[in-house]
């Protein structure tokens, strides 16, 4: 059954649970058709409620077998598949209820709730997935104690996991088998794991700060247990990391990590049993990146740091996902600049943000880091919940500094542990410690929109006195037309011509050393001792998401490339030339680059790729031409994605044609074919300088380029060589033959390994050009294509939809009618993937007036498809609206 029309959820009308659940008791007989769930729930009156309140429990395609109310059947109830409500409630405080229902795990498609992948039994229960199991009180706010008992098949199922614990376990008649569970911390409902199957184990311990020994454990399909050590690894580096930086131990004996192969998240950090999408677990160096290693240690850390911020305390109701997702964000974002390069783990981080929030912000989708409202909850796991919410954790730290935020957060974790909190909580932990009114800072949750900051300079030579004046604007978004001014942080600093730095003295309040507070919608802040007109360095580290309109000369954006000693500043200088540039050559009919992109652009990027000062990695980031996506996004309207890609091709090919016969032996150079030590950093930022090179070099016709990608490719042991070399190949514009050979042999190679033949989807549904859209649909008839598993599902959509707008968004809106058509057959199997994706067309107003109209009458045919899940049918409407 399906609910198109869902009611509007706000808010400002939260009302707490009539009932709480003490305990919960659950029993499950496992089987791929017929899974048969007894709950027995200890229910408690809240306080304040009337005895006479009916008992409303959530349920979803849910079949009632049975219910019990402290041993009888109840006098009045009623069950539909989507509630089972009880009106004749106990007089008592407390009392009893038991109920039954019969679920079929295998025909799950949603992969909500209790369901098969490849014959593992496995759970998703965030956000409202548990009340596909059992009839429940599914709401974060009702935290509950949970005994688990699974019974089970033991060939089918000889292993039995679930939260907390274990407890005992032992035979049955018929071949069965049962394992208990206890986790001893309440939780909420969507904090429930369960799984069974057979799985292979990697196991290890870790020895906490105050000694307690804790098992460890990853759980894997049959065979690939050792593609699972650089995750367990990952896991010890993010326990230890926890207790130092934060002062937080796991508090369970155990901790046991599950991958699969069907899962609709990354991971998810159900207490105590983390179940994780397997592309985030299994690795080696022959199937798996660079880039797939530190997503790997990133997620891990992520979930991992969960069981504090997310389990411990929870969230009061699904408007404060912020308040787990955002915080975790940005714990994991430090975890992995503290591992890694922090100025290239910056820029990889503003980089997404730009990509993915940025848009979002501008877009029919624009909400609020703490949405006031939503029909699909579903729909609200975006990048402004996770990714805008860590910024503002980022700018809380600025704003209080480093002492002050630990003792927040240790007052957080003090004040509110095992508790259902909301944002509100979390924002008073730091104005307590640090005696800062942050009522303003309260705006970042409410109003949606990217601010702009508007910057303008006057210097007086004779006084030797700079003003900087800096006015604030947030555009209107979706239902909020006026927005008030926000506390804006901004670290700076000021160069001279040449790039030295001028020392700061200020007249300003609101300036703490290197950083100044927008606090009103317009401010200025005056310096003395400046006896010229400095290059304004503003933004340093990214500390806000906001955009800045800067009319400065290029001549200033040059020396910031050159010589600002903050490597985000620096790369985001160079990364906006690049785009100027390409703009421009939007423009022009030369087919030369020379001709319209000013030589000391390319000159800086050359100099940059060839500075044995910078680490690899860094210049590798300043090395990258912003891509088509990026280019669309900065140009915002009427945009033409043809004649972007004709510019950026042209552009790339006058990069790589002044890197030249030095920039193949700087490639050459790097090429180390037997270091495979994946926890090398060194050796990895090497492998990223030369694998951006390389198609740079291809695409500008260096000769030797060609053949070094292809001796690469095909001598090469490792993942990162290996895809680089193909992609450079493909992307670059080498003949279409030795692109088709290098395609087959990678797929013929890696056939039996659904991961990496994921990275062969993905790989060419990203080829530029509007020929791809061919390919694409070919790929779609694949016989290892299917829309039933969400990693194949997205490999081959999502870089199409994403990151290829001469594909998909074309003219005639051919890309438009391909991507509709699998948008309702997954809507079909699972509305959750279907509306996920269907959000990559967030940005199709921002394309010339053909495209729009194309664009238009596909989400039309979407918008009126007459099954259309309610997950796909709130985003259509956005779009429409």
């Amino acid at each position: 059954m399906r609910t198109q029309n869902a009611p509007l959820i706000r808010l400002k009308n939260y009302k707490a649970p009539d009932y709480l659940i003490e305990t919960v008791h659950l029993t499950f007989e496992l089987a791929a058709e017929t899974t048969k769930v007894r709950s027995v729930l200890q229910v408690k009156r809240n306080k304040g409620v009337a005895k006479d309140a009916p008992l409303v429990l959530d349920g979803d395609e849910l079949e009632l077998s049975g219910c019990l109310l402290n041993g009888k059947e109840p006098k009045d109830f009623s069950a539909t598949p989507d509630s089972l409500i009880i009106r004749s409630v106990p007089k008592a405080a407390r009392f009893e209820l038991v109920v039954e229902t019969v679920i079929a795990p295998a025909s799950n498609t949603k992969l909500m709730g209790l369901y098969q992948s490849n014959g593992v039994y496995c759970t998703q229960c965030e956000a409202e997935g548990f009340r596909r199991i059992t009839y429940f009180p599914d709401r974060p706010d009702v935290l509950a104690v949970y005994t688990v008992r699974i019974e089970a098949d033991r060939d089918e199922c000889p292993l039995l996991l679930s939260n907390g614990n274990p407890g005992k376990k032992g035979r049955l008649s018929k071949n069965r088998h049962f394992a208990e569970w206890h986790d001893p911390h309440p939780k909420p409902s969507y904090l429930f794991a369960l799984v069974g199957g057979p799985l292979d184990a990697l196991s290890d311990r870790f020895k906490t700060a105050s000694g307690k020994k804790v098992a460890l454990n990853i759980y894997v399909e049959k065979g690939k247990s050792e593609q699972a050590r650089y995750a367990m690894g990952a896991l010890k580096r993010s326990m230890v990391w926890d207790e130092q930086v934060y002062g937080r131990e796991y508090d369970l004996d155990v901790f046991n990590i599950v991958a699969v192969s069907d899962f609709n998240m990354g991971a998810m950090e159900n207490k105590g049993l983390n179940v994780f999408n397997d592309k985030y677990v299994l690795a080696d160096p022959t199937t798996a990146t660079d880039q797939d290693y530190m997503h790997i240690e990133a997620i891990i850390a992520h979930e991992y740091f969960h069981n504090w911020t997310g389990n411990r305390i929870t969230c009061r109701d699904w408007f404060q996902l912020c308040l787990k997702e955002g915080l975790t964000v940005y714990r994991d974002q430090e975890f992995s600049a503290d591992l890694r390069s922090r100025p290239v783990q910056r820029i990889q981080q503003v980089r997404g943000l730009k990509a993915g929030q940025f848009p979002e912000d501008a877009s029919p989708l624009a909400h609020p880091v703490r949405p006031s409202a939503y029909k699909e909850i579903n729909n609200f796991y975006t990048a402004t919940v996770y990714q805008k919410g860590a910024e503002l954790v980022r700018m809380l730290a600025t704003l209080v500094g480093e002492r002050d935020f630990r003792r927040a957060t240790d007052l957080y974790f003090k004040r509110h542990d095992g508790e259902a909190a909301v944002v509100e909580d979390f924002l008073r932990c730091f104005e307590d410690v640090s005696n800062q009114d942050l009522s303003g800072f309260r705006r970042w949750y409410e109003q949606a929109g990217t601010p702009t900051v508007e910057i303008s300079e006057v210097h007086d030579k004779g006084a030797q006195r700079y003003t900087l004046k800096l006015e604030q604007s947030i555009s209107p978004t979706p239902g909020q037309a006026s927005k008030k001014a926000v506390p804006i942080p901004l670290r700076f600093g000021f160069l001279t011509k040449d790039g030295a730095e001028i020392p700061i003295q200020s007249r300003s309040k609101n300036l703490n050393d290197d950083t100044l507070v927008l606090r009103r919608k317009g401010q200025s802040f005056v310096f003395e001792n400046i006896a010229e007109k400095p290059v304004l360095s503003i933004g340093r580290g990214f500390t806000a998401p906001v955009n800045f309109d800067h009319r400065e000369p290029k001549s200033s954006i040059l020396t910031r490339a050159r010589f600002d000693p903050d490597a985000y500043k620096k790369w985001e200088a160079l990364n906006s030339l690049l785009v100027q540039a390409v703009v421009k050559g939007t423009k022009s009919k030369k087919d030369d680059a020379s001709d319209w992109a000013d030589p000391q652009i390319v000159e800086v990027v050359c100099e940059a790729s060839f500075d044995e000062r910078l680490e690899p990695a860094f210049r590798a980031q300043l090395l990258s031409v912003p891509s088509v996506g990026d280019v669309v996004r900065n140009i915002g309207k009427n945009v033409n994605p043809d004649a972007i890609l004709a510019a950026h091709t042209k552009l790339s090919a006058a990069v790589g044609k002044a890197l030249g016969a030095k920039g193949l032996q700087l490639v050459q150079s790097l090429s180390r074919h037997d270091e495979s030590d994946v926890e090398n950093q060194q050796l990895a930022g090497d492998r990223a300088l030369k694998n951006a090179m390389l198609p740079l070099l291809i695409v500008a016709g260096t000769q030797g380029a060609i053949h070094f990608a292809q001796t690469q490719f095909s001598r090469s042991e490792l993942m990162t060589d290996k895809m680089a070399a193909l992609l450079a190949l493909t992307h670059g514009g080498a003949p279409k033959a030795i692109c088709e050979a290098a395609l087959d042999e990678f797929y013929q190679t890696f056939v039996g390994n659904p991961l990496v033949v994921d990275k062969w989807f993905s790989l060419q549904a990203s080829i530029p050009g509007s020929a791809t859209l061919a390919r694409v649909k070919k790929l779609l008839k694949h016989r290892d294509f299917s829309l039933r598993n969400p990693n194949r599902a997205r490999s081959l959509l999502a870089p199409f939809a994403s990151n290829n707008p001469t594909a998909f968004h074309q003219e005639d809106g051919a890309g438009y009618a391909m991507f509709a058509e699998q948008i309702l057959a997954l809507d079909d199997i699972n509305p959750q993937i279907a509306a996920r994706l269907l959000t990559l067309m967030n940005n199709w107003k921002v394309f010339d007036s053909k495209r729009r109209a194309a664009a238009k009458t596909h989400l039309k045919r979407i918008a009126e498809y007459p099954t259309l899940s309610r997950d796909t049918k709130e985003i259509v409407e956005k779009f429409l609206s």
